[in-house]
């Protein structure tokens, strides 16, 4: 959709649930709604009138984020739009999202062409959003006592396309050296639970520890390289995962950096050497991409819903400030993105 006049509904949460409302003019003067309050948008609507429906679907990851969000917007600017928010996975959501049957997509990854182009055969056009960055993190049980790092190769032995069958860190070593890995793995039992295929992680998983790379590399066809084992348990719930790591003493698994952290004593985090040596994950190593597993985190947004929904525009405002980028994301064990670029977020939404 083109450029349309908009007015972007600024919140601080400082301010005690108070709505500060951009006012907007016209060339007579300043336009208020009946009550003389600012208005939210281009129907003239006061926040109190917000009513309305926005279903958020997509990634377990993000799931956290946009659900306190929500919560937020409906305490501060519009309790009468009832918000749903699940998570199924990027994939499925963008399943949903290019359909047309989501207003908002959450992701753990960038939209991909094919999805593009199913949204394009639909008619659903878009925006993407910028709202946080996260760290892949690989984690076990802290009674593994003899797994602190794992580079690119290791990752490929434990987990790539290649690995069906191998039950013990051990038997991944010669796969991992194959592919230059450290190898020297130890002679545990291996139980890996996971994301699977309709989650962003997996997809983001698979890229940046170089396993497509690797598998090419050794041989694996172009069509099999970009996947991971099939013999493992996958879970789009990320709490099932942190379970898995808990219940045995050398297991292994992958979830977002909020759901590992947020676990506590509870799971060993490792550090993982993409070339440049080990890096654990932190706020400050996935800030700076030292840690080789940082990620962006999206929001997609159905541009042409927006255009008929006074109460999705004003959430999407809501989500672009300093509320939503800052302390949604940080309260929630992500880390936010500099300052430039949530003003480049800003600036795109204010665009639309």
């Amino acid at each position: 959709m083109g450029k349309r006049k908009r007015w972007l509904t600024l919140v601080a949460a400082a301010m005690s649930l108070s709505l500060l409302a951009a006012s907007c003019s016209d060339d007579e003067g300043d336009e208020t709604g009946p009550t003389g309050g600012a208005q939210t948008g281009a129907t003239g609507s006061t926040a109190e009138d917000l009513t309305g429906t926005i279903t958020i679907s997509g990634s377990s990851t993000v799931l956290p984020i946009s659900s306190l969000v929500a919560e937020l917007f409906n305490e501060d600017v519009g309790p009468g739009v009832a918000i749903s928010v699940d998570g199924p996975g990027t994939s499925d959501g963008f399943v949903l999202f290019c359909d047309g049957e989501t207003d908002v997509q959450d992701a753990s990854r960038a939209i991909e062409q094919e999805e593009i182009d199913a949204c394009a055969a639909n008619g659903v056009e878009f925006i993407e959003l910028a709202i946080a960055f996260d760290g892949i993190t690989v984690m076990t049980n802290p009674a593994n006592g003899d797994v602190s790092c794992l580079s690119n190769g290791d990752l490929y032995g434990l987990f790539g396309p290649e690995s069906d069958g191998i039950d013990t860190w051990a038997g991944a070593n010669d796969l991992a050296t194959a592919v230059g890995g450290t190898g020297g793995l130890p002679d545990v039992p291996l139980e890996i639970t996971a994301p699977g295929e309709e989650s962003g992680t997996y997809d983001s998983f698979i890229d940046l520890s170089g396993i497509e790379d690797n598998a090419i590399a050794n041989g694996v066809p172009e069509d099999d390289a970009a996947s991971l084992r099939t013999d493992y348990q996958a879970s789009p719930d990320d709490n099932v995962i942190i379970a898995a790591m808990e219940g045995a003493d050398t297991p292994l698994g992958f979830v977002g950096y909020a759901y590992a952290e947020g676990a506590g004593e509870a799971v060993k985090l490792l550090e993982v050497d993409g070339g440049s040596g080990c890096v654990a994950p932190s706020p400050d190593t996935i800030a700076d991409g030292s840690y080789s597993l940082s990620r962006t985190l999206y929001i997609y947004v159905n541009t042409g819903n927006v255009a008929e929904s006074p109460a999705l525009q004003a959430f999407v405002d809501y989500y672009v400030t300093e509320t939503g980028l800052v302390e949604a994301v940080t309260s929630r064990g992500y880390v936010e993105l500099p300052a430039d670029q949530i003003a480049a977020t800003q600036a795109a939404w204010a665009a639309v």
